[in-house]
C-alpha cells in the first residue's frame, strides 16, 4: 500500500463547527475505509496547516477519491502527498541506477 500525507485547512465552515473535529475525523476514517483507504493517524497542527493525515491506499486512485470525498464535505481543504518509505526509496535509487 502507498503512503500519502494530506495538509488540511480548515475551510469557513470547518472553523464554525470546530466543536465537531473529532467526529469528522472519525467519520474521515470510516469514509477511507469504505474505499479500500486506511487513515493511519490525523493531528491538529500549529503553523501554515490545520491538520496533517496519513493515509494509507492500494493506488493513486483510491487515495484521491478518499481526499475528494473528504474535501467534498466543504470542511476543508487539502493538499497531498505521496510519501516513500525507506524500503521504497532503497528501491527506486536502485532503479535509476
Amino acid at each position: 500500500m502507498a503512503t500519502y500525507v494530506a495538509l488540511l485547512n480548515w475551510t469557513d465552515q470547518g472553523v464554525r463547527n470546530y466543536k465537531d473535529t473529532a467526529e469528522r475525523a472519525e467519520a474521515f476514517a470510516a469514509g477511507a475505509q469504505k474505499l479500500g483507504a486506511k487513515l493511519l493517524s490525523i493531528y491538529w497542527t500549529v503553523g501554515p496547516y490545520d491538520l496533517v493525515a496519513v493515509v494509507e491506499a492500494p493506488d493513486d486512485e483510491t487515495a484521491t477519491a478518499t481526499l475528494l470525498q473528504l474535501g467534498g464535505v466543504g470542511n476543508v481543504r487539502t493538499t497531498t502527498l505521496r510519501a516513500f518509505g525507506q524500503e521504497e526509496m532503497v528501491r527506486i535509487i536502485a532503479k535509476a541506477g
